[in-house]
């Protein structure tokens, strides 16, 4: 059964086996005009940004332009939402139905009371990147050094946008006891602990980040190389994440030695196992040479350019 569903709205928020009897108790909600501004579109908008923000600063290292960083996030953003949404809407099909049967467009649309999934977002992201590289001159782009760009921003989200489950009470795993829970209260005033998978997933993602940035970066050999290294790490992490939730989207009705397929469960193992043989065949079986790599390729072609300049 999916606990998420018998959560009191606003239930307080509890971690006894850390912090005692202290009790976390805000509103899902920042600002409560109309129909509210919840804390998780406001966290989900901060990502953004803080991605937005570090691609800006590393960009450089990746021979990507302005213009080229500018126009993927003006079309990304919103791309990436409308994946997001997409894909979890896809799956929770019949959540999204009148009573007579009909499709309920306004609440597949309402993004901000929750319902957003990451490979929805990756996904849209890839595909939108596949045909902005595809553009002919210095408006094109090598896909894969624009991806290892990208990632890093992709972990900045995800790492702010899992505490908007937190703060909507959604998300999180089945009961345990172990010295992390997390404890609610239903709707019938029962008291459930439970795994804080937010939690563990946005700290899983903050050491893949981490990793990312100081080690894997700085002796990139291939364009491509962080890029598999976070659908590796990711895959890993949300693999193991995935199997704790009881909210968890399913293989229509198909089932593997006589259980559910999950959806994410699925995809990370494809994924885990795809970035592993890239990885291995680019840095093992067919190693590059550094001039490969398009940033060395962009800065050979700027400085021809000015030597032709000042020639």
């Amino acid at each position: 059964m999916d606990m998420n569903s018998v959560i009191m709205t606003d239930s307080p928020i509890r971690f006894p086996g850390l912090f005692g009897d202290w009790t976390f108790t805000a509103s899902s909600k920042a600002i409560n005009i109309g129909h509210g501004v919840y804390w998780y579109g406001i966290l989900i908008a901060t990502g953004l940004l803080l991605a937005m923000l570090l691609a800006m600063k590393e960009r450089k290292k990746y021979g990507i332009s302005e213009d080229n960083l500018y126009d993927g996030l003006l079309w990304g953003i919103p791309v990436g939402i409308i994946g997001a949404r997409v894909y979890y809407v896809l799956f929770y099909l019949d959540n999204f139905k009148r009573a007579d049967g009909s499709f309920d467009f306004g609440s597949a649309i309402a993004f901000w009371d929750g319902g957003l999934a990451i490979y929805g977002t990756v996904i849209a992201v890839a595909i939108l990147a596949l045909c902005l590289s595809r553009r002919k001159g210095k408006r094109g782009f090598k896909l894969f050094a624009m991806t290892d760009l990208v990632v890093m921003g992709l972990l900045v989200g995800q790492i702010v946008g899992r505490w908007g489950n937190f703060m909507n009470r959604e998300a999180f795993g089945a009961e345990t006891t172990s010295v992390f829970r997390m404890q609610l209260t239903t709707k019938m005033g029962t008291l459930i602990e439970v795994h804080p998978t937010f939690f563990y997933e946005s700290f899983w993602n903050l050491i893949g980040l981490l990793l990312l940035l100081f080690v894997v970066s700085k002796h990139r050999k291939f364009d491509g190389e962080n890029t598999w290294f976070y659908f590796l790490w990711y895959g890993l992490g949300r693999f193991w994440v995935e199997g704790l939730r009881t909210d968890s989207l399913y293989l229509f009705n198909w089932q593997l030695f006589g259980q559910p397929i999950r959806v994410s469960q699925a995809l990370s193992a494809v994924m885990v196992l795809v970035s592993i043989f890239m990885l291995i065949w680019n840095l093992k079986v067919r190693p590059h040479r550094p001039e490969e790599l398009y940033v060395n390729q962009v800065a050979a072609r700027e400085k021809a350019e000015q030597e032709e300049k000042e020639g």
